[in-house]
């Protein structure tokens, strides 16, 4: 079984949560209520493979940025959330990309990554097409984009099945750090002043 550690990124009300809670529970809330950070957990099968999904729900205020290095440091895939109706919203991805490579110290391509215009329910009031947000995953080198309505449920199952896919693809290293570290202990039979974290 896999473990994908997906944190969820994107300024303050691009709908990370109502993404989320579409995916997890099937629903759709109106009302607005700022995120500082929520874990959900979900198992989930795709082509063949088991994986095991631990969602970080992570705030867009700036209150909260200074958080977003410890989010991505434990992450081993991400979704970069913009709305579609928000030039801002979509500049943000941008400052959020380059703190990922920073932190990962990794490019982008060699990352589980979905950059996801959010919000296609309000097409009317549309503010970023799909072309230039394609053009961004271009130069980054990032495989996948999509457009995604949490409200009508459009393409929020294919998101999370695009990260396992990718994961499968790269041949992610899933297993937990803490496991890892227990088998190398053992092996190796040293066990004077070693500190699990």
């Amino acid at each position: 079984m896999m473990n994908l550690k997906i944190t969820v990124l994107g300024s303050t009300g691009t709908g990370k949560t109502s993404l989320i809670s579409r995916y997890i529970y099937n629903e759709f809330a109106d009302s607005y209520d700022p995120t500082i950070e929520d874990l959900y957990r979900k198992s989930e099968e795709c082509d063949g493979n088991n994986y095991v999904l631990e969602i970080m729900d992570t705030s867009g205020t700036e209150k909260f940025l200074a958080m977003r290095d410890l989010y991505i440091r434990n992450a081993n895939a991400f979704i970069l959330v913009y709305s579609i109706t928000s030039r801002v919203s979509f500049q943000e991805v941008e400052n959020i990309k380059a703190l990922i490579t920073q932190v990962k110290d990794t490019p982008l391509s060699n990352i589980p990554v979905v950059l996801l215009g959010n919000k296609c329910d309000l097409e009317s009031h549309r503010s970023i097409q799909a072309d230039e947000a394609q053009a961004l995953c271009k130069k980054w080198g990032v495989k996948e984009f999509m457009e995604t309505s949490a409200k009508s449920d459009m393409n929020i199952h294919n998101v999370f099945e695009s990260i396992m896919r990718q994961a499968k693809t790269m041949k992610l290293d899933t297993k937990t750090k803490k496991k890892s570290l227990v088998k190398k202990l053992v092996s190796s039979k040293k066990y004077g002043n070693c500190f699990l974290m």
